[in-house]
């Protein structure tokens, strides 16, 4: 069973790793960014709501995020367990998931943070090429990262359940870290992920 959390800036690889994990333990990739991107793209009333926060770099409002994680988490795909990325992103946010995981009889075995220093992120998501990916907008959410995001890491420390990986090295040295802290059943093709 795999229940992980990914914790870090904007840019620092979470939905890259995330996928690759997803992939070797054969369980949903549960991205706050894709479903959200997917919401403006579709022009949902979500997704209207959403674009004018993300376009100006702020957060998405928690009680726009919270209904879409209780609904995802519900879904049958999830039993045998997840990666959320983008996730919580505040205190009040990881107050939610705890009491939802234990509603529908679920933990989180790790909080994965990842590691990497802002000029690199910077950098990073300028080489994207993503429309909200200027400058400007990525060092304010890196700011906002700061204010909101980082007492996650002393909640999940005290909990006992964070795990700091460098993120800033080769995307497959960080997987090859990563893969010490996930617990993977035998995929579906019957190979020891």
């Amino acid at each position: 069973m795999t229940r992980l959390i990914f914790l870090g800036p904007p840019g620092a690889g979470k939905g890259t790793q995330a996928k690759a994990l997803s992939g070797m333990c054969n369980v949903p990739h549960i991205s706050t960014g894709d479903i959200l991107r997917a919401a403006v793209k579709a022009e949902t009333e979500l997704g209207q709501k959403a674009e004018g926060y993300m376009s100006a770099g702020e957060l998405v409002p928690d009680d726009l995020i919270l209904d879409l994680i209780r609904e995802r988490l519900s879904e049958n795909d999830t039993a045998t367990g997840w990666l959320l990325d983008g996730f919580p992103r505040n205190v009040e946010q990881a107050e939610f998931l705890n009491k939802l995981l234990a509603e529908i009889n679920q933990t989180c075995d790790v909080v994965i943070n990842l590691e990497v220093p802002d000029d690199e992120l910077v950098t990073r998501m300028l080489s994207r090429g993503r429309a909200d990916d200027k400058e400007a907008v990525i060092r304010n959410r890196l700011e906002v990262y700061r204010e909101q995001t980082e007492p996650l890491i002393d909640l999940y420390k005290g909990s006992g359940q964070l795990r700091s990986v460098d993120g800033n090295q080769e995307m497959q040295r960080v997987t090859e870290a990563l893969q010490q802290f996930v617990q993977c059943e035998v995929n579906a093709k019957g190979v020891e992920a």
